[in-house]
């Protein structure tokens, strides 16, 4: 059967006899002499169950279960079975033992196999509870604790101990259900889950809140420095774990952003502490991703001084103003080219416009031994070109190397041949467009006022 009995009783006859009883029944037994020794011994071990009996000096059955309990409670271990053992007669001892929690009452002297029997039933209950309270408290994707679980643990621990609480928040994983699908998306769930629980110790909680929203409670943490490198850690691991699922050519901006609450020095209220911690995710997610904060109050209050007010102003101005030194169209990342899109896209929608989606791919006709280098070489300098024609008010985004995506705003279909052969004008003029061909699919899109209509059909070409 292979389970691992521990026996505790102050008498040798009867430990000797337990012993070969379960030994033959194919069970590890360990015999301990008293509570003292069985509370020792628990503190590094975990047997599958405990035949514990009631009379012993000093530290009686009944008490060695109390500190049992309270010992697996803050070691933050399942309880395990306990069975008592009694020679005594009186009836009440039996009633006393399974009031208290004990799984069973055996009397002395024990049968062999109603003893063999008694604790193989046990076990099995035990297993079927353990069964049941899983499927209610587990999340079936990740293996973390689901969201009634965690908030209930995680809310036992802000009432209780020192630590933090943290939400944590996938950066851009819509993308991935969007362009490799939902099972995709949840190999990448589950590759996170895995990740993080490398960083989770024993007293520590972690649980999955939503589709890609995690949360946790970390005892006896405080240090800001440490947040940022576990989040760093977490960063580095997801992206190589999620290049090894999608392949190399994982172009999304994956990762993960952090935010925390101090416990108990911003209270030990659930409700508050998670609205804090989410407040400073908030501010990780409007300012870069990818990284991590924990909440401080004069964030939220902000600057009093009027001075004060005045240099923050000029600061924040200087950031956002654009600052590209070539001119032209605006060169974006694939965040930094969705967040511009949604708002062209909804102003368009709110006030009417009219658009053209362009997007050009580079190939070279050249053989294996010099296709990459004078693709990339031809790519860089295809960049450049975009950059220079296009007007200030055009993106570009170079999802690949050698791909180009192109939002022109405010440009007719009919007047579309004209800035084309302006692009192609410019790329003729360089020595890199020889041995390479040139492919490209164009959209046009009319957004009438509040609603929009797409004109128009894709079309498509070439280029040599």
């Amino acid at each position: 059967m292979n389970y691992w009995i521990v026996v505790v009783d102050d008498e040798i006859l009867s430990l000797t006899q337990a012993k070969n009883i379960l030994k033959e029944a194919d069970m590890r037994v360990t015999c301990l002499r008293s509570g003292r020794d069985l509370l020792k011994f628990m503190a590094k071990n975990t047997p599958d169950l405990i035949i514990l009996d009631i009379q012993m000096p000093e530290m009686d059955g009944f008490a060695t279960y109390q500190e049992l309990r309270h010992l697996e409670g803050e070691i933050g271990r399942s309880p395990t079975p306990v069975i008592y053992l009694s020679g005594m007669e009186a009836s009440d001892v039996e009633t006393r033992s399974l009031s208290q929690g004990a799984s069973d009452f055996i009397r002395k002297p024990f049968h062999k196999d109603s003893l063999v029997k008694r604790i193989v039933n046990t076990l099995k209950h035990n297993e079927a509870i353990r069964n049941l309270t899983e499927k209610a408290t587990i999340d079936k994707l990740t293996g973390c604790l689901n969201k009634e679980a965690g908030t209930r643990e995680v809310a036992k621990l802000c009432e209780s101990r020192t630590g933090m609480l943290m939400i944590f928040d996938l950066d851009n994983f819509k993308l991935v259900n969007d362009i490799y699908g939902h099972s995709m998306g949840d190999k990448v769930l589950r590759a996170f889950a895995d990740i993080a629980r490398h960083s989770i110790r024993a007293q520590d909680v972690m649980a999955r809140i939503g589709g890609d929203e995690f949360m946790a409670f970390f005892c006896n943490m405080s240090d800001e420095h440490a947040v940022a490198g576990m989040n760093r850690r977490l960063n580095d691991q997801l992206l190589e774990e999620t290049s090894r699922l999608i392949g190399k050519e994982l172009d999304i901006p994956l990762g993960i952003s952090v935010g925390a609450a101090l416990v108990p020095e911003h209270g030990r209220d659930y409700e508050t502490l998670f609205s804090l911690a989410d407040s400073a995710l908030y501010q990780v997610k409007q300012n870069g991703k990818h990284g991590s904060r924990v909440y401080h109050q004069e964030a939220v209050l902000g600057l009093s001084q009027e001075e004060d007010i005045k240099r923050e102003f000029t600061r924040i101005a200087q950031i956002v103003e654009e600052r590209n030194s070539r001119g032209g169209a605006l060169s974006l990342n694939l965040e930094q080219f969705s967040f511009v899109y949604r708002f062209v896209r909804r102003f368009y929608m709110r006030y009417g416009g009219k658009a053209i989606k362009l997007m050009f791919v580079l190939t070279s006709e050249k053989d294996d031994t010099e296709r990459e280098m004078s693709l990339k070489d031809a790519s860089e300098k295809f960049a450049i070109c975009l950059q220079d024609v296009l007007r200030k008010s055009d993106m570009i985004l170079r999802s690949k190397p050698n791909q180009f995506f192109l939002l022109l705003q405010e440009l007719s279909e009919e007047d579309f041949p004209i800035v084309f052969q302006r692009i192609m004008d410019e790329w003729e003029a360089t020595d890199a467009h020889v041995g390479i061909h040139l492919e490209y699919i164009m959209e046009s899109v009319v957004y009438e006022k509040e609603c929009y209509d797409r004109k128009g059909a894709a079309s498509r070409g070439e280029e040599a």
